[in-house]
């Protein structure tokens, strides 16, 4: 198995970054992004579920959703897999940071600023003639002048950033390689030896995990190679059933074959990185004469 944990999974992800242990991480990273006159010293963590107003009202589960001293309300969402109309569920995401800071009888209306910071693991838009790994989104008018500056969406596509060691001129480009590289590294590379890094790959040592963060780890990993292993069969056979409606649906509406053919890659990659096969059966629910069965395979 890999020394470092995934960053692209659940538990990888808020390990490093959604913690209160670990929260200047997360400060040292935020900062690469948000503009300088919001320049971050402090954060508190708030509430990750955002329900509506009503009972029936759709709520909204964040990965990480914080609030610097200053006000700010960030959002930052780890999106494995692509989904269709994910640019509507980000505005959706911001509706609720906004909504939040409405006040009781008389208020003008006056905000703080929104950010909604979105890590892909997937080209947003093969389309777009820009092939940047960044994309920043904010309200502009139709002379592309700036009309409102509390609220921006940056979107961040980790497969189009291929930076090696040697080509890395930013902080925030030796963030982006961290994470990319994570679970290949053996040990800590000699342009990421400062503290901030330093601590991370500390905090992201698999052998450091206890009995139980290991066990929500494994479950966590199997996850995301489930999720990444459908999307990617449903996809990239075009055959699956509601597939233009996204994963979500597509998942909803029957893509049974492509979650079966994940699952066994699933447990083949288990397999390979040398998960045990108990460890295995206990994670997939299959037999372990079953697993035994695709080894030999």
């Amino acid at each position: 198995m890999s020394k470092y944990i995934n960053p692209y999974t659940d538990f990888g992800f808020k390990k490093l970054f959604g913690t209160e242990a670990n929260k200047d991480l997360l400060i040292d990273f935020l900062n690469e992004l948000v503009d300088k006159k919001h320049k971050i010293t402090d954060l508190t963590f708030k509430n990750n579920e955002n329900p509506g107003e009503l009972s029936e009202d759709r709520k909204a589960i964040f990965d990480i959703y914080c609030e610097t001293v200053s006000g700010e309300k960030i959002i930052i969402e780890m999106q494995k897999a692509k989904i269709n109309f994910f640019k509507d569920r980000a505005v959706f995401y911001t509706t609720f940071p906004i909504r939040e800071q409405a006040e009781k009888g008389e208020w003008n209306f006056k905000l703080k600023p929104v950010y909604c910071i979105a890590i892909l693991d997937f080209e947003f838009d093969k389309d777009l003639k820009n092939k940047d790994y960044k994309n920043i989104v904010t309200l502009k008018n139709q002379y592309c002048e700036e009309f409102y500056d509390k609220l921006k969406y940056i979107f961040i596509e980790m497969p189009r950033f291929n930076k090696k060691e040697n080509e890395l001129d930013t902080h925030f480009e030796k963030w982006l390689y961290f994470l990319k590289n994570l679970i290949e590294f053996e040990n800590v590379p000699g342009i990421l030896k400062e503290a901030v890094f330093e601590k991370g790959f500390k905090v992201a040592e698999i052998a450091a995990l206890n009995k139980e963060q290991h066990e929500a780890y494994e479950k966590s990993l199997l996850q995301y190679w489930d999720i990444k292993s459908a999307v990617d069969t449903a996809f990239d056979d075009g055959k699956a059933e509601g597939i233009e409606q996204g994963i979500e649906q597509g998942i909803e509406q029957g893509i049974e074959k492509g979650i079966e053919q994940g699952k066994i890659e699933v447990i083949e990659t288990m397999i390979s990185e040398g998960f045990d096969f108990e460890t295995i059966s206990r994670l997939t629910k299959l037999p372990i004469e079953e697993i035994k069965k695709l080894q030999k395979n």
